[in-house]
């Protein structure tokens, strides 16, 4: 599996890879989806990272990079939309995508990446915990707006 960011023309490709998340539909990709496309593509503290197979997206997740004013001023980092194609999981994919994360996050000098997630599934929770990740530092909250 080739794992890299995500290249402008491949919109289609991950917005069919998001509809194993959560089941999410596939929309259509019309102007305010390609403004807002354009508008992430170009922003260089946001990155999808995306694991490849036979030309097809079948692993990604979002890393986001956050200025900060504490910690020495080093930024800290943020992943989002972890998934990974219903035909390939429990396959290392996704593990190989974060661990692309991580490093793209240490070399931005941050001091943290937080990463969340709604599942309460037991195999989910040790996954991120295998990865790395902890659910014992710090408590999260949600507010849906």
């Amino acid at each position: 599996m080739e794992i890299r960011e995500i290249y402008q023309d491949e919109l289609p490709k991950l917005l069919a890879l998001y509809t194993h998340l959560h089941d999410n539909t596939m929309p259509v990709i019309d102007d305010r989806i390609t403004t807002l496309w354009n508008r992430i593509i170009s922003d260089a503290d946001h990155h999808i990272i995306i694991g490849i197979k036979d030309t097809e997206i079948i692993s990604s997740c979002v890393l986001l990079i956050i200025p900060n004013l504490t910690h020495e001023q080093r930024p800290y980092a943020v992943i989002e939309n972890v998934v990974t194609h219903t035909h390939h999981r429990n396959k290392g994919y996704a593990t190989k995508v974060l661990t692309f994360a991580r490093e793209i996050a240490t070399r931005k000098n941050c001091y943290k990446i937080m990463l969340m997630t709604g599942s309460k599934d037991e195999s989910v929770l040790r996954f991120y915990e295998n990865a790395g990740y902890n659910k014992e530092d710090k408590t999260a909250f949600i507010q849906w707006l």
